[in-house]
């Protein structure tokens, strides 16, 4: 049971959820209509003139004691008020069904990923939209893994997207001192990755910007592989073909590279991993693609929420019989003027 106190804290107030609250727009109507009664006893109060000898009246505390039965009154109505209001508070629990999918984003840091054709270039293109693809997912396992001339897995699958923003951040160019492209390494660790997990859906994202040129594995070998283990492979190529900026030479003037995208062997590894090939030739299609690999990999989680609602009217409706009791009990008392009564 709550004090009195307690249940008059603003903080025990304003954590309720009120069932009526409009009632509680009457509250200061209450000391309002005590005040125009003072004020109508006030001027229709008969005076007696009555001579007092020369000097001071002593001030007698105990008179301020009449006010006490209107007070306990006041505070009667009021708690009254509070417990029409319906006070309650509800606990909600919500319980989740079904099971998510598992996820691993396999990324490119390779020299090449410093080209300019997507801005500010294409490592950091992948990376920013990489992260808005985690921020939409929920109940969903993801991982890293992240490849050059060699593959490593930076993130295990996780629900815990801090730690996978975290890791996302970290990419870097050259992070790597193995440069190249081994695109069947990295299929190949996020096989190894993935081949235990027991979820039913397992799907992998490939996104690089250039031809296999290092690892001892084919890719398309890998992807098969992958597949085997009931992964879904979508491939992703980064940039356009031709000549792309890449940086300033000593004197301040932009260079320019020559590059060209394998596309035919990306879309072999996504036929051959049961997925689709896309083609991002600059961020916003990027964007458009994550969104359309979002829509085809939905996890299946169902949410059930319980209510648990409890009231807490009958404690101030306690203090308000309470105090209506002892109003009654000092209106016989010597603290009643019966005759303003």
């Amino acid at each position: 049971m709550m004090t009195f106190l307690e249940g008059l804290r603003y903080s025990t107030l304003t954590g309720y959820t009120w069932e009526w609250a409009r009632v509680l727009l009457l509250l200061p109507l209450v000391p309002l209509l005590f005040g125009i009664r003072w004020l109508l006893a006030y001027r229709n109060r008969r005076r007696l003139g009555v001579a007092f000898v020369a000097g001071r009246l002593r001030t007698d505390w105990s008179a301020v004691l009449r006010f006490l039965p209107d007070l306990m009154l006041a505070l009667s109505l009021m708690f009254g008020l509070l417990a029409l209001a319906r006070p309650q508070r509800t606990d909600e629990r919500v319980a989740q069904t079904g099971e998510g999918i598992d996820i691993l984003l396999v990324l490119d840091v390779s020299g090449s990923m410093e080209l300019q054709d997507l801005q500010p270039n294409r490592l950091e293109a992948a990376k920013r939209v990489a992260r808005e693809f985690v921020d939409g997912r929920s109940g969903d396992r993801i991982g890293l893994v992240a490849f050059a001339g060699d593959a490593y897995s930076l993130a295990p699958l996780t629900t815990d997207y801090d730690l996978l923003r975290e890791s996302l951040n970290e990419l870097r160019l050259g992070m790597i001192a193995n440069d190249g492209t081994a695109i069947g390494t990295a299929l190949g660790v996020a096989t190894n990755r993935m081949r235990d997990s027991p979820s039913s859906t397992k799907v992998c994202i490939l996104l690089s910007d250039g031809e296999n040129t290092a690892g001892n594995l084919d890719p398309l070998l890998a992807a098969q592989l992958a597949h085997a283990y009931g992964l879904r492979l979508y491939t992703i190529g980064l940039g356009q073909d031709g000549t792309i900026p890449f940086g300033t030479d000593e004197f301040g003037r932009p260079r320019y590279v020559e590059t060209r995208l394998d596309e035919s062997t990306m879309r072999q590894l996504a036929a051959a991993g049961g997925g689709q090939f896309f083609r991002a030739t600059d961020t916003k299609v990027l964007r458009q693609i994550f969104r359309q690999i979002d829509r085809l990999e939905k996890s299946e989680i169902r949410q059930t929420r319980f209510r648990n609602t409890r009231d807490y009217y009958r404690y101030y409706l306690y203090w308000c019989v309470g105090l209506w009791v002892l109003w009654l009990g000092l209106k016989n008392t010597f603290l009643t003027n019966s005759m303003e009564d």
